[in-house]
């Protein structure tokens, strides 16, 4: 990687396509507010060593908060975390700020909480968000398990000490879902709004993460470091917002929604942008030109063969042929109720009855069930989404990321 290159510039210039923040106006017509909720106000953010969470508690600390607490699996994660603020200016870091390495569906987790009895602001962060986190019924055990099983688990315990803002993240994939991670983020979408008659809770569905840990983008940073080929799909168009704006609009969603309310950004189809061309933009930023490989056999040899001086860097582009892969994104379905005037850069989708908690119970009944059977396959789980998901279409392909470069 040369020296010079600037991650947030090159985001800004080739890919966003923005000078300034999508939610500048938003976040400067609403500081007041914003400051009123957020100012000597105790914060628990669960997943908060990852990209939008970090960025979620950066925007966070541009206010003032008494006390903040930060819980994530990755060890790690949070230890950088905590070096990035600490070696930062601008972050009104409270006197009152732990972080904690364990999981939120843990009884460790739930003894921390009881013992703080309540926060005033809970966002939760912990997801998987990968599609190719499906590829058997493990996998997709473990992603209903951490997208909705622990995430009605921390309502529950929620219900005990109310908060006055929840907040959990969602995802564009939520709308007419293609794969069982969207599904489950859809369902995660109608159990939180089932607590929203008890406190308030609201949620946001957003583009790409511009190189957000473990994406595609990052990828390529990590490729050209270990000398390795670039590869990306011709046929993937997709939404893109910054790391920075990524925390402001979860920040917003948080404080400013109204109970049952879906926010996501006002990005108009002419923002997509597409892998293969985001792939040629960053080989030129890094000074290179593409190669384009036949096979990715072909794009590895060469990349072991490479020379800096021949600038010319392999690369191997193909049609997506994954399961669950949507060609585009979409943030809304036409049926929802859409509020398209009271924010700058944001749109909000408006539930006006929230779901009940009655009609979700039978879901969990029945996929503790089907678990307990111990012989269930993948469409056990896809039949059983499909009942309390009217619009999930699964596309399986009997192929999946994980056997891809």
């Amino acid at each position: 990687m040369p020296n010079n290159f600037n991650l947030p510039q090159f985001i800004s210039e080739k890919i966003t396509l923005r000078s300034e923040s999508l939610f500048i106006k938003d976040l400067t017509t609403f500081n007041s507010e914003l400051e009123k909720n957020i100012d000597s106000k105790s914060v628990l953010v669960i997943g908060g060593a990852g990209t939008i969470g970090s960025n979620f508690i950066k925007a966070l600390l541009k206010f003032k908060p008494s006390k903040l607490f930060v819980v994530d699996i990755n060890e790690n994660g949070l230890t950088e975390l905590v070096r990035d603020l600490r070696s930062s200016v601008g972050y009104n870091i409270p006197d009152d700020f732990k972080t904690y390495p364990m999981n939120f569906g843990d009884t460790v987790f739930e003894k921390m909480f009881k013992h703080e009895r309540a926060f005033d602001i809970v966002a939760n962060f912990a997801a998987h968000k990968h599609v190719r986190s499906e590829k058997d019924i493990f996998s997709v055990e473990a992603m209903i398990d951490n997208n909705v099983v622990k995430a009605k688990k921390l309502l529950d315990l929620l219900v005990e000490f109310p908060p006055q803002h929840f907040f959990c993240v969602s995802t564009d994939k939520a709308a007419n879902p293609v794969n069982i991670m969207g599904a489950s983020k859809k369902l995660m979408e109608q159990v939180i709004l089932s607590y929203g008659n008890q406190f308030k809770v609201t949620t946001a569905r957003f583009a790409n993460v511009a190189f957000s840990n473990g994406s595609l983008l990052q990828g390529f940073q990590e490729r050209i470091i270990k000398n390795q080929p670039l590869s990306a799909p011709l046929d993937v168009k997709r939404y893109f917002v910054s790391p920075e704006e990524s925390g402001q609009i979860c920040l917003l969603a948080c404080i400013l929604g109204k109970s049952g309310d879906i926010f996501y950004p006002k990005l108009r189809e002419a923002d997509m942008l597409d892998f293969a061309t985001i792939a040629r933009k960053f080989l030129n930023e890094m000074g290179l030109n593409v190669d384009e490989c036949a096979t990715e056999n072909e794009a590895k040899e060469k990349a072991i063969a490479f020379k800096p001086e021949s600038k010319n860097y392999p690369v191997y582009f193909f049609s997506s042929d994954t399961t669950g892969e949507k060609s585009f994104e979409e943030f809304y379905v036409d049926s929802e109720i859409k509020d398209e005037t009271s924010f700058q850069g944001l749109g909000v989708v408006k539930n006006i009855s929230l779901p009940s908690k009655d009609l979700l119970n039978p879901f969990f009944e029945k996929l503790k069930t089907l678990l307990e059977k111990g012989t269930i396959q993948k469409n056990d789980i896809v039949l059983l989404l499909s009942k309390y998901i009217p619009n999930f279409e699964h596309s399986e392909t009997g192929k999946y990321l994980d056997q891809k470069m």
